[in-house]
């Protein structure tokens, strides 16, 4: 029997035919959980309807994308109603959809709103735990695959803008069993060891069974105990992961999470030198007005005659002296007639005054002052005093 060669154009149609000639294929209703999905700008909806075991590719066009009720996320899961045919062009078959309800959520999204429900009420997303990230970074450590495209980026935007960062990467998993543990374990590793300025936590986009590591607790919580800065760059700009929600920072893509953290030497050199040519005018501003204040000052009188002010102060000094001489001089004269008046009583109180007038002192030989005849005995020897001098008598 001759075969007879066909394209493979003609191929896919000859099956998009005998699939539009089944009338079941033609108004299917399917229940799956939405995952990829992607809200184009021309309003066409792209996504893929799945359950445990397989998964179809879904498009629905934007005339019946609009009248949906709700909003399409991944996770969510549906009853989607349609038609199944053949996309020529790849030689995929898909269901394009006519109209959506929900059929309640997926178990993954369940599960990322409970988890981002608890942390948020604990805390961990709250602005005020945020920590800053350096201007200036050495060293930038990346935590994410060795083999895929985000560290080649991150490498690219870092090493373009700050040839002399230093980037050290530790591979870990970003899907699968056990990549949460490895994210972790690599999270404490780097900020035990001191190993970096600021790290970056990332991977590209995916589904959200594939970003779940990046949904756990554990990461959240070790994102959370980094005392080192930590940007997340999980998925693409319309990916949100609780790792995003924790980090101190929330980057739409690796390469702009490497924009992030890595200042552009450039830019900093310009700023420099704008900082260069500020400072030397404000310096230039500074000496002119230095200059206008010291031809300022040395018009004044101060400067033009500089002895006058102290020659002032002589005239004062001169005052004050001949106002102290004139002060001692007539406290001495008040002390004098004093004096005189003091030394006047006290002559008219004097003995020696009294001796003048003929009168005398008699003591006896102990020295005491006889002042009475019953003070002494017959026969005992006395002193006089004389104005004049002294001398002995005996009493009879």
């Amino acid at each position: 029997m001759e075969y007879k060669a066909i394209s493979v154009t003609q191929l896919n149609m000859y099956i998009k035919n005998k699939l539009a000639e089944d009338e079941k294929l033609m108004n299917v209703l399917v229940k799956g959980e939405i995952s990829n999905f992607k809200h184009h700008y021309t309003g066409h909806l792209y996504f893929t309807l799945k359950d445990e075991n397989s998964l179809i590719k879904c498009i629905m066009f934007k005339s019946f994308a609009q009248n949906l009720k709700f909003e399409p996320k991944d996770g969510m899961k549906i009853l989607l109603f349609g038609s199944v045919s053949v996309f020529e062009r790849d030689g995929v078959y898909q269901i394009y959809g006519k109209s959506m309800q929900e059929d309640g959520m997926g178990d993954l999204y369940r599960a990322y709103e409970e988890l981002k429900n608890k942390l948020q009420n604990e805390g961990l997303f709250n602005v005020e735990h945020k920590k800053k990230i350096p201007i200036m970074p050495k060293c930038i450590g990346v935590l994410t695959s060795n083999t895929g495209a985000v560290i080649r980026d991150i490498i690219n935007v870092s090493t373009r803008r700050n040839p002399n960062v230093y980037i050290k990467l530790y591979p870990v998993p970003v899907q699968g069993v056990g990549a949460a543990e490895k994210i972790v374990e690599a999270i404490k590793y780097m900020n035990e060891n001191k190993q970096a300025d600021v790290l970056i936590i990332g991977r590209g986009g995916g589904s959200l069974e594939d970003l779940w590591p990046f949904n756990e607790e554990i990461v959240a919580r070790a994102i959370y105990d980094s005392q080192i800065p930590i940007i997340s760059a999980v998925g693409h700009e319309t990916d949100f992961t609780i790792a995003d929600f924790v980090a101190d920072l929330r980057a739409p893509t690796p390469s702009a999470a490497a924009e992030l953290a890595v200042p552009n030497i450039q830019d900093i050199m310009l700023k420099l030198d704008g900082y260069k040519t500020r400072y030397r005018l404000a310096l230039k501003k500074k000496i002119e007005f230095m200059k206008m204040r010291y031809e300022k000052c040395m018009t004044r009188r101060v400067f033009k005659e500089p002895l006058q002010s102290i020659n002032e102060k002589y005239i004062v000094i001169d005052m004050k002296v001949k106002s102290l001489i004139n002060s001692i001089q007539l406290k001495l004269k008040d002390s004098r007639t004093k004096a005189i008046e003091l030394i006047t009583k006290l002559d008219s109180m004097s003995p020696l005054k009294t001796l003048s007038r003929g009168y005398s002192i008699v003591s006896s030989d102990n020295g005491k002052v006889i002042s009475s005849v019953k003070d002494i005995v017959k026969d005992e020897d006395i002193n006089l005093k004389f104005i004049d001098g002294n001398a002995k008598a005996k009493i009879l």
